[in-house]
């Protein structure tokens, strides 16, 4: 099995690495990733200039074949794909905090595994929850990475389907299979002046979401890996009826 690895965090991030090894003991590892942190860039891709790929042994991955992109999650994909030839399995990741909830269209990592799935592979996101801890421990979360794309090595996943797996700190107590939550940033925009009096301004945030059971926050709150699926069918199909009679003639 041939297994393309990708982040937002970037090639250097030991989310990245850990990843990529413990991946290596199931199978043919190649990593493709940004070279500087892409974090919240979402699904974007490059179209107005060119990119560069380059072999990275700085990177650490050695013996892994590593390489790196100056451009967005998707654009790493695209690349790793048509350059280095289909794989079997995507997988992104080790994000360093969580892709829950609504949170989703924003995430890099997230959109790594949205393009794999466009292009037919099947695909896995998985985030790690750093919660308050100065030391951030990537390996149990490794593990887990392994057993669940070895299921789905075995399984398969259903069409334009992936898994969204976020992981808690620490050693998970078990695996919880969930839906998303209303966890999301509560945006807020700070404005400041430049030397010149100018105005610029941040887009600053705190997360906030409700913890319903069954939920990715809940279960990741309490311990548990949690593992979403998440369709690319973003179609409202119950409202169609309600369309179709309002506009739909004859």
């Amino acid at each position: 099995m041939k297994v393309l690895i990708s982040n937002d965090d970037g090639i250097f991030s030991p989310g990245i690495k850990s990843l990529a090894r413990a991946m290596s003991k199931l199978a043919e590892v190649y990593v493709v990733a940004p070279d500087v942190e892409q974090s919240a860039v979402g699904h974007g891709i490059t179209v107005r200039r060119p990119l560069r790929f380059k072999h990275t042994a700085a990177a650490g991955l050695e013996p892994i074949p590593a390489y790196r992109v100056d451009g967005t999650p998707a654009d790493c994909v695209v690349l790793g794909v048509h350059l280095l030839g289909r794989p079997d399995l995507l997988v992104s990741g080790i994000n360093i905090g969580v892709n829950m909830g609504l949170d989703l269209t924003h995430s890099g990592t997230v959109a790594a595994a949205i393009e794999g799935t466009s292009l037919g592979i099947p695909s896995i996101a998985f985030s790690l929850d750093v919660g308050s801890r100065d030391v951030l421990d990537f390996e149990p979360g490794a593990l887990e990475a392994v057993r669940i794309a070895d299921w789905v090595r075995q399984n398969g996943l259903p069409p334009k389907v992936f898994l969204n797996v976020n992981f808690p700190a620490g050693k998970p107590r078990g695996i919880r299979i969930t839906e998303l939550s209303t966890h999301h940033y509560e945006d807020s925009v700070l404005k400041r002046e430049d030397p010149n009096g100018t105005p610029y301004y941040w887009i600053a945030g705190k997360p906030t979401g409700d913890e319903d059971e069954g939920t990715d926050l809940w279960a990741v709150r309490r311990g548990y890996t949690s593992i979403t699926p998440i369709s690319l069918d973003l179609a409202a199909h119950e409202f169609m009826p309600q369309l179709r009679a309002a506009f739909v003639d004859g």
